[in-house]
């Protein structure tokens, strides 16, 4: 076990590499750059800019930024925006609590709904119950997240003419109030994760339902809660299980839109600026860490996997 956990931590690292390579590069594709941006707001004369770009080493070759880039990296700095002459570690630092957060509460929440009814679904395989969890699973997957958020907003200032606070909000300092700006962009995106998980998880309790050892388990006269408890759902959770993980790191690294209507000051809004700006060290250092967690979440997932099916052996 401790030579995979080690191989596969060495693997992370070409991965990390491509990623920054592959970020570094389609960043300088984008028309403009930051200064460019900035001239917009403050009037930057040409001349200006390119000063400001070589005092910002932009005019030296691109395998000279990208290796001063990386070499900083590697040691956990990740260098100053260039946009707003902000440490880059100290916005990660204050936005990744809000991101985790965010996404924590939608995938419990999405777990709690999607697994309960994607098994109950598949134990009562067509019956209404089972065309109306597959009706609203589809619909959780048909309507985007941020018209949902956008409703949400609109419904909530003109019905009761309040909207959720934004911006940072410890949960330890006013419990409340946290509450209160993470309580619908949970469910939001909860329910939309809730929805792959649920159709996921019907899917494969349907096929072990069809096992020989459930026959078999049935024909011993055991009752339905055991047979799906204990030798149902261990077995159906595996491919779940993976579909969870990759759900968990897209909502670390995919709720720019969300955060931005609900005006949570987290890693998607950080982001949404850094995009708007041209801040190229602020886009490389959100996508290293994105690329960085999917991993880490891929080797917790492969861990668990031995956990939950005692045959296989990971070495």
């Amino acid at each position: 076990m401790a030579q995979y956990i080690v191989r596969r931590l060495l693997l992370m690292v070409p991965v990390l590499v491509g990623v920054s390579l592959l970020v570094f590069a389609l960043a300088r594709v984008l028309p403009g750059d930051v200064f460019v941006a900035q001239s917009v707001n403050s009037g930057l004369s040409p001349e200006a800019r390119e000063q400001l770009r070589e005092e910002a080493g932009l005019n030296r070759p691109l395998p000279v930024q990208y290796l001063e880039w990386a070499g900083n990296a590697v040691r956990l700095d990740f260098g100053e925006s260039l946009y707003n002459k902000q440490s880059v570690n100290k916005s990660l630092k204050r936005a990744f609590p809000i991101t985790l957060e965010l996404a924590l509460l939608a995938s419990l929440i999405g777990i709690a709904i999607a697994i309960p009814l994607g098994v109950i679904s598949a134990a009562w395989q067509g019956s209404p119950f089972d065309y109306l969890s597959r009706f609203f699973g589809v619909l959780g997957l048909s309507v985007p997240n941020f018209v949902i958020g956008t409703l949400t907003i609109s419904y909530l200032a003109l019905w009761f003419h309040w909207t959720p606070p934004g911006g940072k909000t410890s949960v330890f300092e006013e419990p409340w109030l946290n509450i209160q700006q993470f309580v619908f962009p949970s469910l939001i995106l909860g329910a939309s994760f809730s929805a792959s998980i649920m159709r996921m998880t019907r899917s494969t309790v349907l096929g072990v339902l069809r096992e020989d050892y459930i026959r078999t388990a049935r024909a011993k006269g055991l009752y339905p809660r055991p047979i799906l408890i204990g030798h149902v759902l261990r077995n159906a959770l595996l491919p779940v299980l993976t579909l969870a993980g990759t759900q968990v790191g897209f909502l670390l690294g995919g709720s720019v839109i969300i955060e931005n209507i609900f005006s949570l000051t987290g890693i998607g809004a950080i982001t949404f600026d850094a995009i708007n700006n041209r801040d190229y060290i602020v886009i490389q250092a959100v996508a290293t860490l994105a690329a960085f967690v999917f991993a880490g979440l891929n080797l917790l997932i492969d861990l668990s996997y031995a956990w939950l099916d005692p045959r296989i052996r990971l070495a």
